[in-house]
Parts: C-alpha cells; structure tokens; sequence
C-alpha cells in the first residue's frame, strides 16, 4: 500500500527499516503489516489528506541529526553530542497530560526558546528542552505562562521541571537521570504548582524521607492541630509560601489582617512554636510537606 501512495507524493521516501534521521520537512508514517516507513513532504499533504494519514498509519517522529546525538548521549550511553566542551548547558523537562502532536508542542515552543535549542522526546508524553548557557532566557514566572498558553491553545497540560546548568561531559547523562527522579518525584507528589525546581523539590523530598521517629515526633507536635482547624492550617501554609508577608497572605487568603493576625497567634498559644523565628517557621512548613505527603498516600 505504501508503494501506491508514495506514487501520489512526489519526493516521498520508502524505507524497509526505521530512518535513523529525516527532514523536518517530512512526515513520517510507520506500517505496522508490512514493516515500512514512508516519509511524505509536508508540503506534499493537505490538511485533510494528512488526517487520513494519521487515522490509517502510525505517524511517528525522528529527531534530527543534531537532537538525535543528544538523544543518545543522555540516554543510551552515546557519545558526547559535539566536540565543543567549553558550554554549560541547561536541560528543561516537560511533562503534557493529554494527547496532542509532538510537532505541535515544538511549535508552541518555539515562540518562546532560541531557535538553536534542542528538543529530545522519550515518550509521546515526556520530552525536554536543552538550552546552551549562551541561549538560556526564561524565568520560571515565563515558564509559567508558556504552560497556561499551551493549555489554552491546545487544550493539554504541560509541567516543567527546570534543571541545573552543567558543563557538558560524561557525567551529565547522570545528572539529568537524578534530575528525571526528581521531577518524577513531583509529578507523584506535588500538587498546586506545574512549574518545579530541585529547590521547590527538595524539602517535599526530604519530608517524605525522614525517618520514622522524626516523622511520628512532627506528626505528635502538629498533626493534631492541623486536623483539629483546617482553616488554621492552611492559613499558616500560605503565610509560610508568602514568606510571613502578612499583608500578602490576607490578601491571599481574602481576609483582613486582625483575622489573620489573630489565626497566628492562634496556632502560636496551640503549638508554642514562634513562626517568625527561621527555625520555627522551618519546622512547621516540614511538617506541613509531611502531612500533605501522608494525605496524599492514605
């Protein structure tokens, strides 16, 4: 069948085994009985035509010559990607809930990210954005709106999980598989944010792994209260994440400042723990992470 189509295509390209790279000019379609790949010129292919296409065959991707190298060396133990080992690089994740193109989403992308950066994808929903030090020009705030676009224009949900910047050598591959853990973590775990860091990460991270005596000694100190007045509890949660902003967190929490002040001096006569002492405000917001984590897994 691939034979009769390819005739109708000028430029079209028939292939017994999967091409380790094409174009980004072609579509690429994968015919599971006959074990053929056919690439077709996008410019080839109506919008309607390209729809049967897709109903019919699988259409799959294949990186580019460039993404393909990097796709090999951070994960299946390839060689290092350039000859150029001068530049740090740094390797944004994303995660789409829902289905939607891969060029699709490269596409949304590319309104935001240097034309230059590389996109690998491990999955139709997993992939990552690797920024040379050099083009590295989002903030997580821009990220943010990147993701509430993506959402409103293809009606997916994308999260991001930015990482370190590294030199590029040997040990990257590493350092991006403990970054994928990481993110992993989150996605499992974290809730109210689709934006991460190792920073946002690590104290969830550290409260799911205490050990237990720790956990049951947080657990006898907070649990009580926080279960007791879930308003309080989440009236010192958003006082924590504004960083005892007070006036920040009554207009959060769409109270006035004698109520709020009067919910903290609440938990402070419950507790005996003094949140604007760092100490004190650290150990509750651990034991806020811990009892969200326990929340979560009950």
């Amino acid at each position: 069948m691939f034979k009769k189509i390819m005739s109708l295509y000028e430029n079209s390209i028939l292939y017994s085994e999967r091409p380790l790279n094409v174009s980004e000019q072609y579509y690429i379609f994968f015919n599971q009985s006959e074990k053929q790949w056919l690439a077709i010129p996008k410019s080839n292919l109506t919008e309607k035509e390209l729809n049967l296409l897709q109903i019919l065959y699988e259409q799959v991707n294949i990186p580019s010559k460039h993404s393909g190298k990097w796709y090999e060396f951070l994960l299946v133990n390839g060689p290092l990607p350039t000859t150029s080992t001068e530049s740090n690089y740094r390797i944004i994740q994303f995660h789409i809930k829902g289905h939607v193109e891969q060029d699709e989403i490269e596409s949304a992308l590319n309104g935001f990210f240097s034309d230059e950066v590389q996109y690998i994808w491990e999955d139709s929903q997993n992939g990552c954005v690797i920024e040379e030090k050099k083009q590295m020009s989002l903030s997580e705030s821009e990220l943010a709106s990147i993701s509430d676009t993506v959402e409103s224009d293809l009606y997916v949900k994308i999260s991001f999980y930015i990482g370190k910047l590294f030199p590029l050598s040997n040990q990257l591959p590493n350092q991006f598989r403990q970054e994928k853990e990481y993110f992993q973590f989150a996605k499992n775990h974290l809730s109210g944010s689709n934006i991460f860091t190792f920073e946002k990460v690590f104290l969830p991270l550290v409260a799911a792994n205490l050990p237990g005596h720790i956990k049951e000694k947080l657990n006898k100190d907070f649990l009580e209260v926080f279960l007791e007045d879930p308003e309080l509890y989440v009236t010192i949660k958003v006082f924590l994440e504004n960083n005892l902003n007070a006036s920040m967190t009554a207009k959060k929490l769409y109270v006035h400042r004698n109520t709020l002040q009067y919910r903290l001096d609440k938990f402070i006569d419950k507790t005996g723990v003094q949140l604007k002492d760092f100490y004190g405000a650290f150990t509750v917001f651990l034991a806020i992470l811990l009892f969200e984590y326990d929340n979560l897994h009950k």
